[in-house]
């Protein structure tokens, strides 16, 4: 191709670096497995520069998912999960994704169904703020469930922190 972007067809190694020097500008291969080879007359430092600000930028918009994680006991106190649930509705109201852990300990172990009741109440209780994305699952002493935050969820914590103007 050539300075304007305009296609010069098949032309001589020798003739192609001496159209980049006439145009001050570099001549880059763009696809060097073609028959014959593809090149380009390109600035190829403006280039280099322009593809970092567009990595930049959508590395900018980019979100990252954080995952918090809450632990509790099969035989909680009311207070003690009603803290427990508050923190939970905070971090589901920032936007960030919950993983609920009960662990089970001793005897506790044989009555998994009281651990499954406790985090369907809990997600019961943070329905409003978000939803279960991994239902609740067994693995040794633990049993773990991830709750998300509903899609809008953030753009409503942002809206309730702002002041009113009145």
């Amino acid at each position: 191709m050539g300075p304007n972007g305009e296609q010069v067809g098949i032309v001589r190694i020798e003739d192609a670096l001496r159209l980049a020097q006439e145009a001050d500008l570099d001549l880059v291969e763009v696809a060097p497995q073609a028959r014959p080879p593809v090149a380009k007359l390109m600035d190829f430092g403006k280039f280099k520069y322009e593809s970092a600000q567009k990595a930049r930028e959508s590395r900018r918009n980019q979100q990252l998912t954080v995952i918090k994680e809450q632990k509790l006991r099969p035989k909680i106190d009311p207070h003690d999960y009603e803290t427990k649930k508050g923190h939970v509705s905070r971090f589901l109201a920032a936007g960030n994704k919950v993983k609920v852990t009960i662990m089970f300990r001793g005897r506790e172990q044989s009555r998994p169904e009281l651990g499954f009741r406790l985090l369907q109440r809990l997600a019961d209780d943070v329905s409003e703020l978000g939803f279960v994305e991994a239902s609740p699952k067994q693995d040794g002493r633990n049993m773990t469930m991830v709750l998300a935050p509903h899609k809008n969820a953030k753009a409503k914590a942002k809206a309730s922190k702002e002041p009113e103007n009145a």
